[in-house]
């Protein structure tokens, strides 16, 4: 195991996919998406001046993919201040296919549970301090959860009790907005729509992963955002969306970042600027 954060995974079932659906392997289509303007704007723009150094990310597979969406976010973080990169750590709390109503939430910030050890740069085992874990959770839902007619109000509650519990452990409630299907552009304008809300509604920060994805595909549909699945992240898709996360964590540009995460250079830059772009729009600044 390497990196300085902990990598808990729950995996349900080995098939199965954010969705809550089986996994059917098919070539991504690269079809353009259009970006339409918000219909609610976000009222939370920003996390400072208190930026979070540390995070727990409750979601699905959509984090897991690729060594981890928090991994890539924590080295950008590195990268971009390595005075202090030993501050930086991320966990990560994943089960395939589930919606924020599966996960327990207050377990996870039990005293010496979960982010009470991690890994420094030599894979060497660091005791953190006692006390606050985390200084924001980055929470998501199933894939179809927030606009689903059946699940919609399950997102809508336990955002809310989530948020709640979050703060009552000192830490910030954060939103990440997930992408449409490869085939379904159409997902992108409900899923913002309903992460907007849900951040207004609990005052807390959206992360608009959903748009960057969104924007990338509109500028260069020919890059493959997507695996074979045409849900889960390729290895470019997860980078634009810790380039994004990286963004509405800091309020620092990924722009010139130095972290790459194995894609191709010229790759990593536009992502880097689509990400940054898309968190300027997407905030209003």
């Amino acid at each position: 195991m390497s990196g300085i954060f902990r990598v808990i995974c729950v995996t349900l079932l080995a098939a199965y996919g954010a969705a809550g659906g089986w996994v059917v392997a098919a070539q991504a289509q690269t079809e353009p998406q259009t970006t339409k303007p918000q219909t609610t704007k976000p009222l939370v723009t920003s996390l400072g001046p208190d930026f979070p150094k540390s995070e727990i990310f409750i979601g699905n597979s959509f984090y897991y993919y690729n060594n981890g969406l928090p991994s890539h976010v924590s080295l950008l973080e590195r990268a971009a201040d390595p005075e202090h990169r030993q501050d930086y750590r991320a966990t990560m709390v994943t089960i395939g296919g589930s919606g924020l109503d599966w996960h327990d939430v207050e377990s996870y910030f039990r005293p010496n549970g979960i982010g009470a050890y991690s890994f420094d740069d030599q894979n060497n085992v660091v005791f953190n301090p006692p006390g606050k874990m985390f200084d924001a959770a980055v929470m998501m839902d199933c894939s179809q959860c927030p606009i689903h007619p059946k699940l919609k109000p399950a997102f809508t509650e336990f955002t809310k009790k989530d948020s709640d519990i979050v703060r009552a452990h000192g830490a910030k409630p954060i939103f990440f907005m997930s992408w449409a299907y490869a085939d379904k552009p159409e997902m992108t304008a409900p899923l913002a729509e309903a992460y907007t809300v849900a951040g207004n509604a609990n005052n807390a920060l959206v992360i608009p992963a959903g748009l960057a994805f969104a924007r990338a595909r509109e500028k260069q549909p020919e890059l493959n955002l997507y695996a074979p699945d045409k849900r889960h992240p390729s290895l470019a898709g997860t980078y634009l969306a810790a380039c994004t996360t990286f963004a509405a964590l800091t309020g620092r540009s990924p722009v010139g970042n130095s972290y790459y995460a194995g894609v191709d250079e010229p790759t990593a830059k536009f992502l880097q600027q689509t990400a940054w772009d898309t968190v300027q729009d997407y905030y209003g600044k």
